[in-house]
């Protein structure tokens, strides 16, 4: 006769599991919306003053990357210094750095001070979400993390919901900057309540922190997506700064690995990635989000700039997307329990390729309920992506390292976002150049570089000029539904090597629970 094991996590506690599960949901929520609130966005802020900022898209590129590479790189000691001071400190603190960078990036002059003040924004946000799945490792014993984890996910899904329809509702009634200022609220409440509700834990052994290791990390990130864009910028990535740029970050993030590998007291802990399972299910996530950060970026170019929708109309259209993550997500278990974590998440991978090949075919009259479709498959990939590779991770680790194992996976997410960015955002650059630079031979010298750089730089031209400008409509759209199709097969690639390292190394069935789990510590747990 069995005997069910002792509950690890205190009464009081337990109770409350689900309340505080909601608290972590909305304090990921603020953090998620941000970037799906800026996605709807793009379009206004690269437009002239005043309407927006008139950004241009190496600009825009930069103020989505500030955040993700801030945030990426702060990600590891913001897991570490969560471990060692509380979660819920890190939390609290974090979600008030958000807030004041919520409120400065609103009233931004320029695009240099909105990508200033998006990496403020980030340094609040690196400590918000690695604590949010921590604090869950904590308060839920181990037969319900899959679930919990599940609906955390989710919460992913209805930010991506939320955002761009609250998004598109704002900038048809209020300026631009109202997309920043409406996280403050938000973080008001979300304060409030985690005061109230969430209890505090920590690891009783945390490690050293590593600000060497933080510095080569930021450092070497920033050389290598700026030398990136830069590449796509020029429309030439032989362009000898570019590659010099490239060569010195990737020289720098090697250094990094040399430097931790041999690091008594590592921010990355290398030693992790000598599980097959665990490093598989890292690559899934940074390869999903590479591809479908790259797609974000030029959808909506494509549902704004050539189908003509609004802000509003273009938050709409990504509700299926949103919806088939919320109801996917916190269902994604019962597949894995069925077919394993290898056959659910092979398969969503290569419904994301899929998905992706088919904006390869999208035109400027293409039916709209087929991009319905798209996205919905896509939102339902995911799903059966995120889950899996979640639960693989957190569970890979001992509960007392939970911080450290959230960090580990949103960076690599943030990561891939980053570089997903910048590599198909340069692509989508380049082969919109070299397809519109042979019908801007009319244009004065000086408007022709301008003109070039994004379809919105374009069109903007084109209705400065008036009569004249009606020309270079067609063309504009034409050149970026080519850039789009090839940018789309670039992200199918990316998402079938994602279906190839899954596929030949997650475990059929969850892994078994790891030896040697220790009891985490809570404090300040109330009643």
């Amino acid at each position: 006769m069995t005997t069910s094991p002792a509950p690890r996590i205190p009464e009081a506690v337990h109770r409350r599991r689900w309340a505080i599960l909601g608290v972590l949901m909305l304090s990921l929520l603020i953090v998620v919306l941000d970037n799906s609130i800026l996605n709807v966005a793009i379009k206004t802020i690269a437009t002239p003053a005043p309407t927006g900022l008139g950004a241009t898209q190496s600009e825009i590129e930069w103020a989505i990357n500030s955040y993700t590479l801030v945030f990426a790189g702060l990600l590891f000691t913001a897991g570490l210094i969560g471990d060692r001071l509380g979660r819920k400190k890190v939390l609290l603190g974090g979600l008030v750095v958000f807030g004041i960078g919520s409120a400065l990036a609103a009233e931004s002059g320029s695009p240099g001070q909105l990508i200033t003040y998006r990496a403020v924004m980030a340094l609040g946000a690196a400590f918000v979400m690695p604590a949010t799945l921590a604090v869950l490792m904590n308060v839920f014993e181990r037969s319900e993390q899959p679930k919990a984890i599940g609906i955390w996910a989710g919460g992913v899904g209805l930010a991506i919901a939320i955002g761009p329809i609250t998004g598109g509702a704002l900038l048809d009634h209020f300026w631009w900057g109202s997309v920043f200022l409406i996280n403050v609220p938000i973080v008001l409440i979300a304060l409030a309540l985690m005061v109230w509700l969430v209890p505090d834990s920590r690891d009783p052994k945390p490690g050293r922190l590593d600000p060497v290791g933080v510095v080569l990390s930021v450092l070497g990130l920033v050389l290598l997506v700026y030398g990136i864009i830069k590449g796509g910028e020029l429309a030439d990535f032989t362009d000898a700064k570019v590659l010099a740029t490239i060569i010195a970050g990737v020289v720098v993030l090697i250094g990094f690995v040399v430097y931790e590998k041999r690091s008594d007291h590592p921010s990355l802990d290398v030693t992790y990635f000598r599980n097959k399972v665990f490093s598989a299910a890292m690559a899934a996530i940074a390869l999903v989000f590479f591809a479908l950060m790259g797609v974000t970026f030029f959808g909506v170019f494509y549902t704004q700039s050539v189908r003509g929708y609004s802000p509003l109309e273009s938050g709409l259209l990504m509700l299926p997307l949103a919806a088939a993550q919320m109801i996917f997500a916190p269902r994604a278990r019962l597949l894995v329990d069925r077919f394993g974590n290898r056959a659910t998440t092979t398969a969503g991978m290569l419904l994301i390729a899929a998905t992706l090949a088919a904006f390869a075919g999208f035109e400027a009259d293409t039916p709209i309920w087929l991009l319905e479709v798209v996205f919905f498959l896509m939102g339902t990939g995911m799903a059966h992506i995120m889950t899996p590779t979640s639960v693989v991770i957190m569970q890979a680790l001992p509960r007392e390292k939970a911080g450290s194992a959230s960090a580990l996976s949103n960076t690599f997410r943030q990561v891939g976002g980053a570089l997903g960015i910048a590599v198909l955002g340069s692509v989508l650059a380049t082969s919109y150049r070299n397809g519109i630079e042979g019908k801007l031979g009319a244009l004065p010298p000086g408007l022709r570089d301008t003109a070039g750089e994004s379809i919105e730089a374009t069109l903007g031209i084109a209705e400065k000029l008036g009569p004249r400008g009606q020309a270079l409509v067609t063309p504009a759209y034409e050149a970026f539904l080519h850039a789009m199709h090839v940018t789309a097969l670039w992200g199918t690639g990316v998402a079938l090597i994602g279906a190839v390292v899954v596929a030949a190394f997650l475990p059929g069935k969850n892994p078994a629970a790891p030896a040697g789990e220790r009891e985490p510590e809570l404090i300040g747990t109330g009643d």
